[in-house]
């Protein structure tokens, strides 16, 4: 245990302070200040060391936070992070874009404030790098076996170094110019900075790690070819297949997908010229959905000098406080407030879109919007709210529904599951042997955290397969396991 009567001694949760508005929204650097490692080691001491750790539960990758708890309060750092990296490749990717479900499942929230695992978890990554610490890992030996890793997400990355580490040789697909998928691309600047990602990319080509950029399995090579040049091909390829708005007007030039919208201004943000992209300078935004990637948008359009920004969301606004229908340790849906949040914008809620209005030309110009309410049949709009809403810029975040799985189907025959997601095994295999499936593919629309252990899981199937039924790596979860959520 770090410190017995640690929680006692201090109560409150402290983070790092973010970055004055003014200032951040002027740039696309990492919105949160550094904090004091004698407050962080405060915050670490707070942990209770609790007999049935449900840190542990709520963690798909069954991270030992206690363990580096208690090491981070001593600043014991080289242990620290060997006990991270024994259950997570990638902290520092789980640090800053997690929304940390170990953190409402701690046992110390009940009462009072949770320790602030995410950060400690940060922190400890970071001295780290800063130390020279985490040194690539070569294998020993290798095995002779090949692997083919479509998708350089977080899963692909996660099955990629586990992979590479038993002795396999393996080499990583990825369509876009450089590794990192919607790390580099979907996750803003400002979240995350780029460097984060070519430095464990660097470390895993120290490895062995092989990559293939600006290569699209399907199309520059079909999975059949893939499959015959290698002794297994794990299928990453995330849940790209965004969910459309279904409105009267949707043809109209102005909306645009989120996933059109930020991987463009991230390379503008990374020096990049980009030809044709849109931007969200001198207009009216309005982005349709309330997650993360809504809440990208909105820090993205403040940055690129947005004249106003709306988010709508047609779920009533959450409780402050976790509700009944979510008791602990399960996580809560309460009201968030994300750092774009802070930095301007209107928040609406309760709320759905039921016409565009054309400007005349074939422009957007407004949205014909109603409130709603929660009836016997769905959501009922509510009389005498329907109103106009200023928009030039519709920016569409609703989620996704699967992935685009035409060609794996076409040309390997694999099976979909009742959701559209590649159908797999209790050993992460589809239903043609030797093709594995981790990550969104798989499960669905879902956590970073939930993906690197995917990943890692569906690697200990891939060495079974390849070693003839046993593998030493670590298996954190089964395709079944579901999160702790709702």
């Amino acid at each position: 245990m770090a410190d017995p009567r640690g929680f006692l001694k201090v109560r409150e949760r402290s983070l790092p302070e973010r970055r004055p508005v003014p200032v951040r929204i002027k740039d696309w650097k990492e919105v949160y200040e550094e904090q004091q490692r004698s407050d962080l080691q405060q915050q670490a001491g707070r942990c209770m060391d609790c007999g049935i750790p449900f840190c542990h539960q709520g963690c798909p990758l069954g991270n030992l936070i206690p363990e580096w708890n208690t090491l981070a309060w001593r600043g014991d750092w080289p242990d620290a992070i060997d006990r991270l990296h024994a259950t997570n490749n990638f902290p520092e990717f789980t640090g800053r874009l997690c929304p940390a479900p170990c953190e409402t499942a701690c046992v110390l929230g009940i009462s009072e404030p949770a320790v602030t695992i995410k950060q400690i978890e940060v922190t400890t990554i970071e001295e780290a790098f800063a130390e020279g610490t985490v040194e690539p890992q070569p294998p020993e030996r290798l095995t002779g076996r090949t692997v083919a890793v479509v998708g350089s997400g977080p899963a692909g990355l996660a099955a990629a170094q586990q992979l590479t580490r038993a002795g396999h040789t393996v080499a990583v697909f990825e369509k876009a110019d450089k590794p990192g998928g919607l790390l580099r691309y979907g996750i803003p600047e400002f979240k995350m900075e780029k460097s984060v990602v070519d430095r464990r990319i660097d470390q895993m080509t120290a490895e062995g790690t092989r990559f293939r950029c600006n290569t699209e399995v399907g199309k520059d090579i079909t999975w059949a070819q893939l499959r015959s040049r290698y002794d297994a091909v794990v299928v990453s390829i995330g849940a790209t297949v965004p969910r459309d708005l279904p409105v009267q007007g949707r043809e109209l030039d102005g909306f645009v997908q989120a996933m059109d919208f930020l991987p463009p201004a991230n390379r503008v943000a990374l020096g990049e010229r980009v030809e044709g992209q849109v931007t969200a300078e001198g207009k009216h935004v309005v982005v349709i959905g309330g997650g993360d990637t809504g809440a990208d948008c909105i820090g993205t359009s403040l940055r690129q000098g947005a004249k106003s920004v709306t988010s709508l969301e047609i779920m009533p606004r959450p409780g402050d406080e976790r509700s009944a229908a979510h008791p602990w340790p399960t996580y809560p849906m309460i009201f968030r407030v994300a750092s774009a949040h802070e930095e301007g914008g209107e928040r609406v809620y309760s709320i759905s879109t039921k016409e565009a209005i054309d400007d005349g030309t074939g422009k957007l110009r407004a949205l014909r919007v109603v409130e709603v309410r929660s009836g016997s049949n769905g959501f009922e709009e509510v009389e005498g709210t329907e109103r106009e809403l200023e928009a030039d810029l519709v920016l569409l975040a609703m989620g996704f529904l699967g992935p685009l799985t035409e060609s794996l189907v076409g040309d390997l025959g694999v099976e979909l599951d009742e959701r559209s997601n590649v159908r797999r095994d209790g050993n992460f295999m589809s239903s043609v042997p030797g093709v594995f499936v981790a990550g969104d593919a798989g499960r669905g629309q879902s956590l970073i955290v939930w993906a690197i252990a995917e990943g890692r899981a569906a690697a200990h199937g891939v060495d079974a397969f390849l070693s003839g039924g046993h593998s030493d790596l670590p298996a954190p979860i089964a395709p079944t396991d579901r999160p702790l959520t709702v």
